[in-house]
């Protein structure tokens, strides 16, 4: 195998794939993985969990999207919190 080849076929099973995009960031309000929408506590257990859990968290999915929605503004946010506070 060469290091250019992808091995992600090597995680291949015959099951439910995580939903897992490799951006795993946790959302501070809803504690939802902005990448993939699971829960911290069923990204930990997903190789433990039956194919039924695992088809329910999958289809519960799509729901999740409108709780990590909700944007703070990043920098510009914060350049004009600075300048509102220096006008104060």
């Amino acid at each position: 195998m060469t290091k250019n080849e992808n091995t992600d076929n090597i995680w291949n099973r015959g099951e439910i794939d995580s939903p897992c995009i490799k951006i795993c960031v946790i959302h501070p309000e809803s504690r939802l993985c902005t990448g993939c929408l699971r829960s911290i506590d069923e990204i930990g257990t997903w190789s433990q969990l039956t194919p039924e859990v695992r088809r329910a968290v999958m289809n519960d999915l799509p729901n999740r999207t409108k709780l990590i929605t909700k944007r703070r503004g990043g920098r510009a946010a914060r350049l004009k919190n600075q300048a509102d506070a220096q006008r104060d």
